[in-house]
């Protein structure tokens, strides 16, 4: 009669893979939202090519270092937010030592730090827009003035969807009795989301605050 053999070590959990159903739809609707950005930079360019003086006079009134701070806060937290996807990929999802032991991080903490510096990204730029406001470059003010925000304002709404989407996520693997494929996958593909954000403020910023 034969005896049945088992392999003496238990398998370890594959990292999840990331060309499934949840990261190609992911895929498929960044590449809208990117033309959607690609339409608002044609109405940037086209406002400003009609009234060049105007661009010229309305941007000297830009705080380019106080933007350059906020913008180093959120380039930051893509790195961060990588960090976060590395754990996710491990399964950890939770600190396995001390608070500021950093190596030793879960994918929770580091998606908390993302979710802090993207905060304060937004906090930050809807400061600078009271700081405008009184400098007397309201949306009505002129085309300068309505093509900055919807240009920003469109991005900051972005950046609050991808702060909701982290505490979704966070909740998510907070909640979850094991942290499995389904609740490291959700944390990859929002990194997606964050990594286009960022890469996108990037072109805005290089665009409003530095091209003349």
């Amino acid at each position: 009669m034969t005896t049945a053999t088992h392999a003496p070590n238990t398998p370890v959990p594959s990292a999840p893979n990331r060309p499934n159903m949840a990261s190609v739809g992911t895929m498929v609707w960044l590449s809208s939202e990117l033309m959607f950005f690609a339409a608002l930079f044609a109405m940037y360019f086209s406002l400003r090519a009609a009234a060049p003086e105007l661009w010229a006079n309305e941007t000297a009134k830009l705080n380019v270092p106080f933007a350059l701070t906020n913008t180093l806060i959120l380039v930051a937290s893509s790195f961060t937010c990588q960090m976060g996807v590395f754990r996710a990929e491990e399964f950890k999802a939770r600190r396995s030592g001390g608070v500021f032991n950093f190596k030793e991080w879960g994918m929770i903490e580091w998606f908390i730090l993302t979710f802090i510096m993207g905060s304060i990204f937004v906090s930050v730029q809807a400061y600078e827009y009271a700081m405008l406001v009184h400098e007397g470059v309201a949306m009505s003010s002129n085309s300068y003035a309505s093509a900055f925000y919807i240009t920003t304002g469109f991005h900051g709404l972005h950046v609050l969807g991808g702060l909701i989407a982290f505490l979704l996520i966070i909740s998510r693997a907070m909640l979850a009795k094991k942290f499995g494929h389904f609740e490291a996958t959700g944390g990859i593909v929002v990194s997606y989301y964050w990594h286009f954000v960022d890469v996108v403020w990037i072109a805005l910023f290089a665009i409003i605050y530095f091209l003349k």
